[in-house]
């Protein structure tokens, strides 16, 4: 499996940042008694599954009162031909004013640089994208008596600049998932499922008609927590395109999977980071292997969160 450039620069970026700051806090890490083991104990017990699993979500939404400021980066990379990048990066705050319901409300910027790419403009631009919020309930918190955390969310999204080729549009979208987690291993190994529906309406500027989509996909993770700073893991994920908001037209398909990664720098920092890379797939009318119209060949991701 060969990245192209801008995939490798993220890539090793994004993990060059993490293993520093990983060095540093494993150097105050080593439990000198008795109490000190307790202590890596329970920060074993704290340990939230939100964002170990890397694209795929965990169950967990937050202790009530919480409030933390978040950056969310997301890479996409490669099409059929030439030299595609678009990185799109969020700007989040979150609260949980109850035990059972979470919120996030983000703005949004996206750069892409393409060249070459097969049915696309070349384009070089960096541009505020849009803006989007999300809404979680849990309806099962994981612990005690209840070995299965469920979750189900809603992403609502307005965008004006189209996530694949960077033009003009007005898009509006909503992701859907039902989140699932448990312990395999209590307090050290996850595992998660995440099913996932995401209808879209957009209105191109340079069609003026309004055109719908959907996708559909299912997603498998699992993490294990090494220390109680680090958590590493894979995760795969199944989606499928279609045109029409109901599934009214398959477009193409495509399986992706990679490792994930989560440091918990201090109980108040967290970085995770997460890449997949399209493994199978096909479009629809095109007998080449993986779908690269609908989707990416690699993405990644990179959180950053602060609570406070």
């Amino acid at each position: 499996m060969r990245l192209d450039r801008s995939a490798r620069t993220y890539f090793m970026a994004a993990f060059f940042f993490i293993a520093t700051d990983a060095a540093a806090g494993a150097q105050n890490s080593q439990p000198a008694s008795s109490a000190g083991a307790q202590a890596v104990a329970d920060v074993f017990h704290e340990a939230e599954s939100k964002y170990m699993f890397g694209f795929i979500d965990g169950s967990d939404i937050g202790n009530e009162g919480e409030k933390s400021f978040e950056y969310e980066s997301t890479g996409s990379f490669q099409k059929r031909g030439g030299r595609y990048t678009a990185i799109e990066n969020e700007f989040e705050f979150e609260h949980v004013p109850t035990q059972n319901f979470a919120y996030e409300l983000s703005a949004h910027a996206i750069t892409h640089s393409i060249s070459g790419v097969e049915d696309l403009d070349d384009r070089n631009s960096t541009q505020f994208s849009g803006a989007s919020a999300k809404l979680s309930y849990l309806i099962l918190g994981r612990g005690p008596g209840s070995p299965i955390g469920l979750t189900v969310s809603a992403e609502p999204e307005w965008a004006r600049v189209d996530g694949t080729d960077g033009t003009a549009t007005q898009s509006y979208s909503s992701e859907f998932r039902i989140v699932a987690d448990t312990e395999l291993i209590a307090n050290r190994l996850f595992a998660a499922i995440n099913l996932i529906y995401a209808p879209e309406t957009a209105k191109p500027a340079d069609t003026g008609m309004w055109e719908r989509s959907s996708s559909a996909g299912v997603g498998f993770g699992l993490t294990y927590r090494l220390t109680p700073t680090w958590a590493m893991g894979v995760a795969a994920e199944y989606d499928r395109a279609y045109d029409g908001l109901v599934f009214q037209s398959f477009q193409g398909h495509a399986l992706f999977a990679g490792p994930t990664l989560q440091i918990n720098i201090s109980r108040k920092m967290l970085l995770a980071a997460a890449f997949m890379a399209q493994v199978a797939g096909r479009a629809v009318d095109d007998p080449r292997p993986l779908d690269l119209t609908n989707f990416e060949k690699y993405r990644s991701n990179l959180k950053f969160e602060i609570e406070f």
